[in-house]
């Protein structure tokens, strides 16, 4: 792992950029979970070399800890803005078929799966997590927990629609073993609310987060979406000043990507009814401003954490790392990941799931592990891997600690990618010097663009609507 080379060099409130420089990052580029990026994986690379890489795991190398993702597809209704894999449905019986592939698919990999070591992480996402019912959850827990050994203070989170749930249900979760909760808000105006079809009173987060914070939660999430219809620097404001009354631990604020060729719901929003570029760029402006003078650290692309945070301390002292869910402090793990669509990282490896519940069950029910495409890492992309990653992460690169690392001349192997960095380095948001780059404190913010300047893929693609936006 590379020491940073000065982790003092974001400091924890930057100057807010101006918002003529966020103008001109507004485009499309990946979020940089991993690297290659998913849109790059092949049906080459099947589930046979899946089940090989999980046998083959720590060949070569130190045996990483484990994280679990479940990916749990099921929503009662619809958000026009989602572009995630889900399957709505009021129907909660339809759950129990999916566990019960589920408990299959995990026996097979914990069957494929050498030398296992603790899991330090559990995340379930969605779809909606909460669409289980405690019986559902507990079965989910007790399945993976005979089969995969969880370390004593792993990390246990979940994401919740806060309609589909109480304070009775919350406690539930504690006693399941949950230390942490990610609400999913998105705005709290109500015409912004109604126009994305996910109507939810303040009232009814604000009891939940309290009932949290009694219950002894180590960290509380909410997410928001800047960019939706009938959104205006206004009414975000509004929703900022609620936000910052709920003083959540940490905040993810996400800008709205609006692709309905790709994503069905979303045909049903009205295009006039969306924020044009100025103001989304002016919400994101005034959120960075608010946020950063109300006891939030920027972290980077996104998130913010309260200074006292386990994440914003992870990022003064350089320990920051990224995976499928975002920043974590925990080091970089192998990833098991269970359930339709969703994507395992082994060692060097990516392994994607097929995303339709038939195809799930089809394969499952067979006994065939469910991968359809993934990919194998070569010498270039672990390079480009850990410089990425650097950058997201730490906001700096060795460059004589990544050329002993990797055998390479790091500044002759990038030079057209340094070269590329000149405009960068010219508006301040870039340091080059003899030893590496560092990341600006106003860097920081555009810190995907920086970091796509080093995606060989991304670089020779033309095809750059398929990612969200950078801003």
């Amino acid at each position: 792992m590379t020491a940073p080379l000065c982790p003092q060099a974001h400091p924890a409130a930057p100057s807010v950029p101006a918002e003529s420089l966020l103008a001109q990052f507004d485009g499309p580029g990946p979020r940089y979970t991993s690297y290659p990026t998913a849109d790059q994986y092949t049906e080459a690379w099947d589930a046979h070399a899946y089940r090989h890489a999980l046998g083959s795991r720590g060949l070569g190398g130190p045996l990483r800890p484990l994280s679990l993702y479940v990916h749990i597809p099921f929503c009662r209704s619809i958000c026009y803005y989602c572009a995630c894999n889900k399957v709505v449905t009021r129907d909660t019986s339809r759950a129990a078929r999916y566990l019960s592939a589920l408990r299959r698919e995990a026996d097979m990999v914990h069957d494929a799966l050498a030398a296992p070591t603790p899991v330090r992480q559990l995340h379930l996402g969605g779809g909606t997590p909460t669409f289980l019912d405690d019986a559902g959850l507990h079965t989910l827990i007790d399945l993976l927990e005979s089969r995969f050994a969880f370390a004593t203070n792993a990390e246990r989170s979940i994401e919740i629609d806060p309609r589909t749930i109480d304070a009775n249900r919350l406690s539930a979760l504690r006693d399941m073993g949950f230390n942490r909760v990610s609400f999913g808000v998105q705005d709290f105006d109500r015409a912004v609310q109604q126009a994305v079809h996910r109507v939810q009173p303040a009232e009814q987060v604000f009891a939940l987060v309290a009932a949290a914070r009694e219950l002894g939660f180590a960290s509380i999430n909410v997410d928001l979406i800047y960019g939706l219809p009938r959104q205006s620097p206004a009414s975000f404001a509004r929703t900022l000043d609620t936000l910052v009354a709920l003083a959540p631990d940490r905040i993810a604020l996400y800008g709205y990507a609006h692709l309905p060729e790709r994503f069905k719901p979303q045909r049903r929003i009205d295009t006039a009814d969306l924020p044009d570029g100025p103001a989304r760029v002016r919400m994101l402006h005034d959120a960075i401003a608010r946020l950063t003078a109300s006891g939030w650290d920027y972290i980077g692309m996104d998130h913010f954490a309260r200074h006292t945070d386990s994440l914003a301390a992870a990022r003064r002292e350089g320990r920051l790392h990224r995976n499928f869910q975002g920043y974590t402090t925990h080091p970089d793990c192998d990833l098991v990941a269970l359930g339709a669509s969703a994507i395992s990282r082994i060692g060097s490896h990516y392994a994607q799931n097929v995303r339709t519940l038939e195809e799930y069950y089809d394969c499952v029910e067979n006994d065939r592990l469910p991968v359809f495409r993934g990919h194998a890492m070569n010498a270039d992309d672990l390079l480009r891997h850990a410089v990425i990653m650097a950058i997201m992460c730490q906001g700096e690169v060795d460059f004589a600690a990544m050329s002993e690392d990797y055998l390479v001349d790091f500044r002759r192997y990038f030079q057209a990618e340094l070269a590329q960095l000149a405009p960068m380095v010219d508006q301040n948001l870039v340091h080059l010097h003899e030893g590496g780059l560092s990341v600006t404190a106003t860097g920081w913010f555009v810190v995907r663009a920086i970091a796509r300047v080093f995606d060989r893929y991304a670089q020779q693609s033309h095809a750059r609507t398929r990612f969200s936006r950078i801003l």
